[in-house]
């Protein structure tokens, strides 16, 4: 009965069956292997990036360092924000974030002792340290972990002075490089300026009153540069005739015309200029051919030399010949 005097009816619905005993659950154990096979070896860890190997370096190198693990966070800190100023200006975004990431990198790997402090130079002559080091990207604080090798090359290999260049770094803070320089060959006269030129007719320099530049052979005309070296070796082995020659002048690009100190006109073939030099050098030493008054030889024909005498060796040889056929008249018939 309830509390009300009334019979409690049955309960609707399913029928209440009573809960057997269970067992508390117990671990289940691992799945073991299929006999006849091997265990599954976990995956090998990938090795750290050269950023991570770096950054870890450094952190090692500074803890030891009198500023101690908040000096090594600190350089943490100023690395990767080196690095990410450094990413976002070789994607192309802002020029200057690249010489900031850099200098904040540098500033960070110096205090790890990274600094460069030595730079050996060798193989300069006219090219003075200063351009090199600034060709080089190398100033007082720069770090010899951010210093690329190639890109320094390239640079310096850019200056028209230096023909071939070689960048080495030795860690902690050693620099090497060595530069092999053009050689001034002639100076080249066009439209008026005139320029210091190598053999691959680079021009290397303006010209100045430099006592190297003094004795150089004069070269004039477009095109004269692509083939200086061929005229400067030809007069190079005949001494007595280089010696006569105030410039050579390229005409139309296709052959020279050496203009002699005297005032005489050399006009020299398209082809054998060798040989045809050798020749003038043989009429002058045997004839005394460029000391007589004349104003042209002309060495374009293979099988003949043709002069042109000076307006007054001309009116004279005139006169000369006059007389002669006058007198041949008045002689005996």
């Amino acid at each position: 009965m309830d509390g009300g005097g009334r019979v409690a009816g049955p309960v609707k619905g399913r029928p209440i069956m009573p809960q057997p005993h269970r067992r508390p659950a117990q671990p289940s154990a691992a799945p073991q292997p299929p006999a006849g096979r091997h265990k599954r070896l976990p995956p090998e860890p990938r090795p750290a990036s050269r950023a991570a190997l770096l950054l870890r370096r450094v952190t090692v190198h500074l803890s030891g360092s009198r500023l101690g693990r908040h000096g090594a966070s600190l350089l943490t800190a100023a690395v990767i924000g080196g690095f990410a100023a450094y990413g976002i200006a070789l994607g192309g975004h802002v020029e200057t974030a690249k010489g900031i990431g850099l200098d904040l990198a540098d500033a960070a790997a110096n205090v790890a002792g990274f600094k460069v402090t030595q730079v050996d130079l060798s193989g300069h002559n006219y090219v003075t340290p200063a351009r090199i080091l600034d060709a080089a990207g190398i100033k007082g604080t720069t770090s010899i972990l951010f210093v690329n090798a190639d890109e320094a090359r390239a640079r310096l290999e850019a200056l028209p002075w230096i023909r071939s260049a070689s960048v080495r770094k030795f860690f902690p803070d050693r620099i090497e490089i060595a530069v092999t320089e053009r050689q001034a060959l002639a100076l080249w006269q066009i439209n008026g300026e005139i320029s210091v030129i190598a053999r691959d007719g680079t021009v290397i320099a303006p010209y100045s009153d430099d006592r190297r530049y003094v004795s150089l052979p004069i070269v004039v005309g477009e095109g004269a540069e692509k083939h200086v070296g061929e005229i400067v070796d030809a007069l190079a082995r005949l001494p007595s005739l280089r010696d006569q020659v105030r410039a050579a002048i390229r005409v139309a690009d296709r052959r020279w015309t050496l203009k002699m100190r005297n005032g005489i006109d050399v006009r020299l073939p398209e082809e054998g200029v060798e040989a045809a030099l050798m020749e003038l050098a043989g009429l002058d030493r045997d004839k005394k051919l460029l000391t007589r008054d004349i104003t042209i030889v002309d060495l374009r024909l293979p099988d003949r030399v043709v002069v042109r005498l000076s307006d007054a060796a001309a009116d004279a040889r005139a006169n000369m010949l006059k007389a002669r056929a006058k007198a041949k008249k008045g002689g005996p018939a």
